[in-house]
Order: structure tokens, then C-alpha cells, then sequence
């Protein structure tokens, strides 16, 4: 769960959301769940002339199988903590 574990680190950050239909939405992530669900506030749409009905939406959630990419903020992960996170999980999966 180490992607769950990273996005919780990122609640109250600006995130963008990309959905499969090709809905872009950024926000501040207020919470994500262990189905990698996710809710956020104060949301605006990338493209507003191609889904104008969004425009008066202040907060949503996005259910986890609908997302295709969250597009995070360089500065808001630790790369290096990422990297040897990784390793350890994938060396405690493969003891033998």
C-alpha cells in the first residue's frame, strides 16, 4: 500500500486529476482512501468551454477506478524517502 500511503502525505495539497474521460479537475485533496478514492475541495476544471456543467461544482469525489492520472506538485514528495520506501517493500515481498 505504498501509493495509498504517499497520497495520504499529500492531503491539503493542489493535485490535478486526470478521469478516463479525459476530465481534468485540480483541487486541494482532502482525503483518499484505501480503494484510492479521492475527494477534493475547491476544484476547477483544466478545460471549462468543454464541460461547462462543471463550473459550479466546489467539491467532488472521484471514485479510484475512474482515475487515470493524479498529477502532484514535485516538491510535495521526498524522492529519496520514495525510492528506498520501494525497495523495502519490494525486498519484503520477495524473501523466500
Amino acid at each position: 500500500m505504498l501509493i495509498f500511503s504517499v497520497f495520504k502525505t499529500l492531503t491539503d495539497q493542489v493535485v490535478t486529476v486526470e478521469l478516463k474521460n479525459d476530465l481534468c479537475i485540480t483541487g486541494t485533496l482532502k482525503s483518499v482512501d484505501q480503494f484510492l478514492n479521492i475527494r477534493l475541495d475547491k476544484i476547477s476544471v483544466v478545460d471549462p468551454e468543454r464541460y461547462p456543467h462543471m463550473m459550479a461544482v466546489k467539491n467532488c469525489f472521484i471514485r479510484g477506478s475512474v482515475v487515470r492520472y493524479v498529477q502532484i506538485p514535485a516538491t510535495a514528495v521526498d524522492t529519496q524517502l520514495l525510492e528506498d520506501a520501494t525497495r523495502r517493500e519490494h525486498a519484503s515481498t520477495h524473501k523466500r
